[in-house]
Protein backbone atom coordinates (compact mmCIF):
# COMPACT_ATOMS: atom_id res chain seq x y z
CA UNK A 1 0.00 0.00 0.00
CA UNK A 2 2.95 2.53 0.91
CA UNK A 3 4.50 1.98 -2.48
CA UNK A 4 1.04 2.19 -4.62
CA UNK A 5 0.52 5.37 -2.81
CA UNK A 6 4.60 6.72 -3.85
CA UNK A 7 3.91 5.59 -7.07
CA UNK A 8 0.50 7.44 -7.26
CA UNK A 9 2.10 10.65 -5.99
CA UNK A 10 4.93 10.35 -8.24
CA UNK A 11 2.38 10.31 -11.07
CA UNK A 12 0.70 13.42 -9.99
CA UNK A 13 3.92 15.39 -9.25
CA UNK A 14 5.59 14.04 -12.99
CA UNK A 15 2.92 13.34 -15.62
CA UNK A 16 4.85 15.01 -18.38
CA UNK A 17 7.41 12.59 -17.52
CA UNK A 18 5.50 9.40 -18.82
CA UNK A 19 4.33 11.25 -22.30
CA UNK A 20 7.64 11.94 -22.72
CA UNK A 21 9.00 8.38 -22.61
CA UNK A 22 5.94 7.02 -24.76
CA UNK A 23 6.37 10.20 -27.19
CA UNK A 24 10.67 9.21 -27.19
CA UNK A 25 9.57 5.62 -27.71
CA UNK A 26 7.38 6.22 -30.84
CA UNK A 27 10.19 8.55 -32.08
CA UNK A 28 12.88 5.91 -31.47
CA UNK A 29 11.07 2.86 -33.07
CA UNK A 30 9.69 4.69 -36.46
CA UNK A 31 13.74 5.69 -36.85
CA UNK A 32 15.17 2.08 -36.21
CA UNK A 33 12.71 0.75 -38.59
CA UNK A 34 13.14 3.71 -41.57
CA UNK A 35 17.19 2.97 -41.44
CA UNK A 36 17.28 -0.78 -40.80
CA UNK A 37 18.89 -0.32 -37.16
CA UNK A 38 20.02 -3.27 -35.24
CA UNK A 39 20.98 -2.55 -31.48
CA UNK A 40 20.85 -1.35 -28.20
CA UNK A 41 19.95 2.36 -27.29
CA UNK A 42 20.09 3.90 -23.81
CA UNK A 43 19.25 7.75 -22.54
CA UNK A 44 19.68 8.70 -19.14
CA UNK A 45 18.66 12.86 -18.06
CA UNK A 46 20.85 13.85 -14.52
CA UNK A 47 20.05 10.87 -12.03
CA UNK A 48 16.65 10.44 -12.81
CA UNK A 49 15.37 6.78 -13.79
CA UNK A 50 16.87 6.20 -17.60
CA UNK A 51 14.82 7.98 -20.10
CA UNK A 52 14.46 5.16 -22.28
CA UNK A 53 16.38 1.58 -22.67
CA UNK A 54 15.25 -0.58 -25.65
CA UNK A 55 17.22 -3.16 -27.98
CA UNK A 56 16.16 -3.83 -31.71
CA UNK A 57 17.32 -6.68 -34.32
CA UNK A 58 19.26 -9.36 -33.96
CA UNK A 59 22.33 -11.06 -32.47
CA UNK A 60 23.37 -13.86 -34.65
CA UNK A 61 22.04 -14.20 -37.75
CA UNK A 62 22.94 -17.91 -38.12
CA UNK A 63 20.61 -18.59 -34.98
CA UNK A 64 17.78 -15.78 -35.29
CA UNK A 65 18.84 -14.66 -31.33
CA UNK A 66 17.12 -11.17 -30.48
CA UNK A 67 19.16 -8.51 -29.25
CA UNK A 68 18.31 -8.01 -25.71
CA UNK A 69 19.09 -5.09 -23.21
CA UNK A 70 22.16 -7.26 -21.95
CA UNK A 71 23.63 -7.88 -25.21
CA UNK A 72 27.28 -7.30 -25.32
CA UNK A 73 29.09 -5.56 -27.82
CA UNK A 74 32.66 -4.54 -29.31
CA UNK A 75 32.67 -0.68 -28.10
CA UNK A 76 35.97 -0.09 -30.90
CA UNK A 77 37.04 3.60 -30.48
CA UNK A 78 35.11 3.88 -27.23
CA UNK A 79 38.28 2.20 -25.75
CA UNK A 80 40.46 5.74 -26.59
CA UNK A 81 38.32 7.26 -23.55
CA UNK A 82 39.75 4.81 -21.15
CA UNK A 83 42.85 4.83 -22.15
CA UNK A 84 42.93 8.97 -22.43
CA UNK A 85 41.88 8.81 -18.57
CA UNK A 86 44.21 6.14 -17.51
CA UNK A 87 46.75 8.54 -18.92
CA UNK A 88 44.94 11.51 -17.06
CA UNK A 89 45.22 9.51 -13.62
CA UNK A 90 49.10 9.51 -13.69
CA UNK A 91 49.00 12.89 -14.40
CA UNK A 92 47.53 13.62 -11.49
CA UNK A 93 49.39 11.48 -9.52
CA UNK A 94 52.49 13.29 -11.02
CA UNK A 95 53.85 10.68 -13.19
CA UNK A 96 52.98 12.13 -16.28
CA UNK A 97 53.52 15.22 -17.70
CA UNK A 98 51.59 15.80 -20.76
CA UNK A 99 54.52 18.42 -22.54
CA UNK A 100 57.29 15.21 -21.98
CA UNK A 101 57.42 13.35 -25.33
CA UNK A 102 57.11 9.98 -25.89
CA UNK A 103 60.55 8.74 -25.43
CA UNK A 104 60.44 9.94 -21.80
CA UNK A 105 58.35 7.19 -21.19
CA UNK A 106 59.07 4.79 -23.24
CA UNK A 107 63.37 4.65 -23.45
CA UNK A 108 63.47 1.77 -26.18
CA UNK A 109 61.01 3.58 -28.84
CA UNK A 110 63.35 4.16 -31.57
CA UNK A 111 61.10 6.30 -33.79
CA UNK A 112 61.80 9.90 -35.10
CA UNK A 113 58.54 10.89 -33.10
CA UNK A 114 60.13 9.86 -29.75
CA UNK A 115 61.97 12.96 -29.00
CA UNK A 116 59.39 15.06 -30.98
CA UNK A 117 55.91 14.15 -29.89
CA UNK A 118 54.48 15.07 -26.66
CA UNK A 119 51.92 12.80 -24.60
CA UNK A 120 49.34 15.81 -25.27
CA UNK A 121 49.75 15.32 -29.25
CA UNK A 122 49.26 11.90 -28.72
CA UNK A 123 46.11 12.44 -27.04
CA UNK A 124 44.55 14.78 -29.65
CA UNK A 125 45.84 12.97 -32.72
CA UNK A 126 48.45 15.72 -33.26
CA UNK A 127 51.30 13.62 -33.40
CA UNK A 128 52.23 14.30 -36.96
CA UNK A 129 53.18 10.44 -36.79
CA UNK A 130 52.68 8.28 -40.04
CA UNK A 131 48.70 6.80 -40.15
CA UNK A 132 48.65 3.11 -39.41
CA UNK A 133 44.97 2.84 -40.61
CA UNK A 134 45.68 2.18 -44.00
CA UNK A 135 42.11 0.07 -44.89
CA UNK A 136 39.29 2.17 -45.93
CA UNK A 137 35.45 0.63 -46.36
CA UNK A 138 36.02 0.67 -49.80
CA UNK A 139 38.53 -1.72 -50.16
CA UNK A 140 38.15 -3.83 -46.77
CA UNK A 141 36.48 -6.77 -49.32
CA UNK A 142 39.79 -6.63 -51.46
CA UNK A 143 42.63 -6.19 -49.07
CA UNK A 144 41.45 -6.94 -45.69
CA UNK A 145 41.95 -4.49 -43.01
CA UNK A 146 45.51 -3.47 -42.37
CA UNK A 147 48.01 -5.64 -40.38
CA UNK A 148 45.40 -7.13 -38.08
CA UNK A 149 45.34 -10.52 -39.40
CA UNK A 150 48.33 -11.28 -37.13
CA UNK A 151 48.24 -11.22 -33.80
CA UNK A 152 50.53 -8.98 -32.43
CA UNK A 153 51.20 -7.65 -28.65
CA UNK A 154 50.77 -3.96 -28.03
CA UNK A 155 55.02 -4.06 -27.55
CA UNK A 156 55.06 -5.62 -31.51
CA UNK A 157 52.77 -3.08 -32.68
CA UNK A 158 54.11 -0.10 -31.49
CA UNK A 159 57.78 -1.10 -32.69
CA UNK A 160 56.66 -2.69 -36.22
CA UNK A 161 54.05 -0.30 -36.81
CA UNK A 162 53.70 3.24 -34.75
CA UNK A 163 57.69 3.99 -35.16
CA UNK A 164 57.99 5.52 -39.07
CA UNK A 165 59.05 8.76 -39.80
CA UNK A 166 57.56 11.97 -39.28
CA UNK A 167 54.61 12.95 -42.20
CA UNK A 168 53.67 16.55 -40.66
CA UNK A 169 55.30 18.59 -37.91
CA UNK A 170 53.49 17.47 -34.69
CA UNK A 171 50.80 19.82 -32.95
CA UNK A 172 50.04 21.10 -36.49
CA UNK A 173 47.85 19.07 -38.50
CA UNK A 174 44.46 16.52 -37.13
CA UNK A 175 44.98 13.23 -38.21
CA UNK A 176 43.23 10.31 -36.69
CA UNK A 177 45.36 7.61 -35.78
CA UNK A 178 45.08 4.32 -33.80
CA UNK A 179 48.86 4.31 -33.58
CA UNK A 180 48.84 7.21 -30.97
CA UNK A 181 46.61 4.95 -28.57
CA UNK A 182 48.72 2.13 -29.01
CA UNK A 183 51.91 3.79 -28.25
CA UNK A 184 49.59 5.56 -25.09
CA UNK A 185 48.95 2.02 -23.77
CA UNK A 186 52.68 0.75 -24.13
CA UNK A 187 53.05 4.03 -22.12
CA UNK A 188 50.49 2.67 -19.16
CA UNK A 189 52.10 -0.78 -19.48
CA UNK A 190 55.51 0.69 -18.93
CA UNK A 191 54.74 3.00 -15.91
CA UNK A 192 52.63 -0.02 -14.37
CA UNK A 193 54.77 -2.58 -15.11
CA UNK A 194 51.55 -4.53 -16.27
CA UNK A 195 49.53 -5.33 -19.10
CA UNK A 196 47.14 -2.54 -20.95
CA UNK A 197 44.23 -4.98 -19.95
CA UNK A 198 45.33 -5.70 -15.86
CA UNK A 199 45.45 -1.74 -16.05
CA UNK A 200 42.46 -1.55 -17.46
CA UNK A 201 40.40 -3.81 -14.86
CA UNK A 202 42.56 -2.91 -11.98
CA UNK A 203 41.54 0.80 -12.02
CA UNK A 204 38.07 1.28 -13.89
CA UNK A 205 36.18 -1.64 -14.64
CA UNK A 206 36.72 -3.73 -11.18
CA UNK A 207 35.93 -0.65 -8.96
CA UNK A 208 32.98 0.81 -11.58
CA UNK A 209 31.81 -2.98 -11.22
CA UNK A 210 31.38 -3.12 -14.96
CA UNK A 211 31.30 -6.95 -15.07
CA UNK A 212 30.12 -7.12 -18.33
CA UNK A 213 32.73 -4.76 -19.97
CA UNK A 214 36.81 -6.12 -20.93
CA UNK A 215 39.07 -6.67 -23.58
CA UNK A 216 38.34 -8.62 -26.65
CA UNK A 217 40.90 -11.91 -27.50
CA UNK A 218 40.45 -14.71 -29.69
CA UNK A 219 41.35 -16.98 -26.87
CA UNK A 220 38.21 -15.61 -25.08
CA UNK A 221 34.12 -16.74 -25.10
CA UNK A 222 32.25 -13.27 -24.01
CA UNK A 223 28.49 -13.92 -23.35
CA UNK A 224 26.33 -12.46 -24.68
CA UNK A 225 28.83 -10.66 -27.26
CA UNK A 226 26.79 -9.74 -30.30
CA UNK A 227 27.86 -10.79 -34.04
CA UNK A 228 29.06 -7.89 -35.83
CA UNK A 229 28.12 -7.94 -39.49
CA UNK A 230 29.34 -5.95 -42.56
CA UNK A 231 27.60 -4.56 -46.04
CA UNK A 232 29.89 -4.07 -48.23
CA UNK A 233 29.92 -1.91 -51.21
CA UNK A 234 27.48 -4.76 -53.09
CA UNK A 235 25.03 -4.78 -50.26
CA UNK A 236 25.82 -8.68 -49.26
CA UNK A 237 25.96 -8.62 -45.80
CA UNK A 238 28.57 -10.73 -43.93
CA UNK A 239 30.07 -11.10 -40.17
CA UNK A 240 33.37 -9.07 -39.69
CA UNK A 241 36.24 -10.10 -41.73
CA UNK A 242 38.71 -12.60 -39.60
CA UNK A 243 40.70 -10.35 -37.75
CA UNK A 244 42.62 -10.48 -34.97
CA UNK A 245 40.44 -7.56 -32.90
CA UNK A 246 42.94 -7.44 -30.32
CA UNK A 247 45.54 -5.73 -31.95
CA UNK A 248 43.28 -2.79 -31.60
CA UNK A 249 44.30 -3.11 -28.04
CA UNK A 250 44.47 0.74 -26.21
CA UNK A 251 42.90 2.34 -28.97
CA UNK A 252 40.12 0.36 -29.92
CA UNK A 253 39.61 -3.65 -28.45
CA UNK A 254 37.14 -2.92 -25.55
CA UNK A 255 32.98 -4.76 -25.52
CA UNK A 256 31.28 -3.36 -23.24
CA UNK A 257 27.08 -2.91 -22.86
CA UNK A 258 25.04 -0.15 -22.43
CA UNK A 259 24.43 -0.58 -18.37
CA UNK A 260 28.26 -0.69 -18.20
CA UNK A 261 29.18 2.51 -20.46
CA UNK A 262 26.26 4.47 -18.42
CA UNK A 263 28.16 3.48 -15.34
CA UNK A 264 31.54 4.73 -17.04
CA UNK A 265 29.89 7.91 -18.27
CA UNK A 266 27.86 8.55 -14.83
CA UNK A 267 31.82 8.40 -12.64
CA UNK A 268 33.87 10.33 -15.69
CA UNK A 269 31.33 13.19 -15.26
CA UNK A 270 31.21 12.84 -11.42
CA UNK A 271 34.24 13.45 -10.83
CA UNK A 272 34.94 9.58 -9.74
CA UNK A 273 37.93 8.63 -11.74
CA UNK A 274 39.69 11.98 -12.40
CA UNK A 275 39.01 15.80 -10.87
CA UNK A 276 37.08 18.28 -12.30
CA UNK A 277 39.86 20.37 -13.72
CA UNK A 278 41.59 17.23 -15.52
CA UNK A 279 37.70 16.52 -16.97
CA UNK A 280 37.84 20.53 -18.30
CA UNK A 281 41.29 19.23 -20.17
CA UNK A 282 39.99 15.99 -21.82
CA UNK A 283 36.65 17.71 -22.95
CA UNK A 284 38.40 21.01 -24.30
CA UNK A 285 38.75 20.90 -27.68
CA UNK A 286 41.64 21.82 -30.34
CA UNK A 287 42.46 20.81 -34.27
CA UNK A 288 39.09 19.32 -35.40
CA UNK A 289 37.05 20.30 -32.28
CA UNK A 290 39.04 17.40 -30.72
CA UNK A 291 39.70 17.11 -27.15
CA UNK A 292 41.31 13.98 -25.62
CA UNK A 293 39.53 11.26 -27.20
CA UNK A 294 36.45 13.16 -27.77
CA UNK A 295 34.98 15.54 -30.37
CA UNK A 296 33.40 18.88 -28.47
CA UNK A 297 30.48 20.25 -30.95
CA UNK A 298 27.97 23.10 -30.67
CA UNK A 299 29.62 24.80 -28.31
CA UNK A 300 29.72 28.45 -29.90
CA UNK A 301 26.84 30.68 -31.17
CA UNK A 302 23.11 29.85 -30.60
CA UNK A 303 24.11 26.11 -30.41
CA UNK A 304 26.00 26.74 -27.14
CA UNK A 305 23.33 25.41 -25.18
CA UNK A 306 23.44 22.24 -27.01
CA UNK A 307 26.86 21.54 -26.39
CA UNK A 308 28.21 18.01 -26.23
CA UNK A 309 30.98 15.63 -25.91
CA UNK A 310 30.91 13.10 -28.88
CA UNK A 311 32.36 9.62 -29.03
CA UNK A 312 32.38 7.25 -32.08
CA UNK A 313 33.73 3.75 -32.61
CA UNK A 314 33.46 1.55 -35.36
CA UNK A 315 35.64 -1.74 -36.89
CA UNK A 316 33.41 -3.27 -40.00
CA UNK A 317 29.88 -3.81 -38.78
CA UNK A 318 30.57 -3.03 -35.09
CA UNK A 319 29.60 0.23 -34.74
CA UNK A 320 28.56 2.69 -31.25
CA UNK A 321 27.62 6.31 -30.65
CA UNK A 322 27.83 7.78 -27.05
CA UNK A 323 27.23 11.71 -26.52
CA UNK A 324 26.98 13.46 -23.52
CA UNK A 325 25.30 17.13 -23.09
CA UNK A 326 27.16 19.05 -20.90
CA UNK A 327 24.54 22.02 -20.08
CA UNK A 328 21.70 19.50 -19.28
CA UNK A 329 23.33 16.27 -18.20
CA UNK A 330 21.77 14.11 -21.15
CA UNK A 331 23.91 11.25 -21.99
CA UNK A 332 23.03 8.94 -25.27
CA UNK A 333 24.64 6.03 -25.92
CA UNK A 334 23.97 3.30 -29.29
CA UNK A 335 25.47 -0.06 -29.88
CA UNK A 336 24.77 -1.60 -33.14
CA UNK A 337 26.27 -4.70 -34.16
CA UNK A 338 25.80 -3.56 -38.44
CA UNK A 339 27.23 -0.60 -40.42
CA UNK A 340 23.42 -0.22 -41.77
CA UNK A 341 22.68 2.76 -39.33
CA UNK A 342 24.39 6.39 -39.14
CA UNK A 343 24.43 6.02 -35.15
CA UNK A 344 25.80 9.90 -35.46
CA UNK A 345 22.96 11.23 -37.05
CA UNK A 346 20.73 8.86 -34.77
CA UNK A 347 22.10 10.01 -31.35
CA UNK A 348 21.46 14.02 -33.09
CA UNK A 349 17.90 12.99 -33.62
CA UNK A 350 17.65 12.07 -30.19
CA UNK A 351 18.74 14.98 -28.51
CA UNK A 352 16.76 17.03 -30.61
CA UNK A 353 13.56 15.35 -29.86
CA UNK A 354 14.43 15.42 -26.54
CA UNK A 355 15.68 18.92 -26.49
Amino acid sequence: MKYYLIVVCFLLINPCLFAQNKNLNDFVEKYASEHDFNGTILVQKGSAPLLYHQSFGIAERAFNSPITNETVYQVCSITKTFTAVLILQLVEKGKINLDKKIIDYLPAYKGEAGKKVSIHQLLNHTSGMKNIDTAKDANFMKYGIGFFHVPYTLDEIVSKFCSDPLVNEPGKKFDYNNGEYMILGRILEELYKMSYEQILNHQILIPLNMSNSGLLSHYKLIKGLATPYYRSATQSIIPNLPVFVEDFSASGAMYSCTADLIKFNNALFNYKLIRQETLDQLLTPGLDEYGYSVWIRGGKGPDVKYKRMERYGRIMGANAAWFHYLNDDVTIIILSNTNFTDLGDFARKIGQFIF
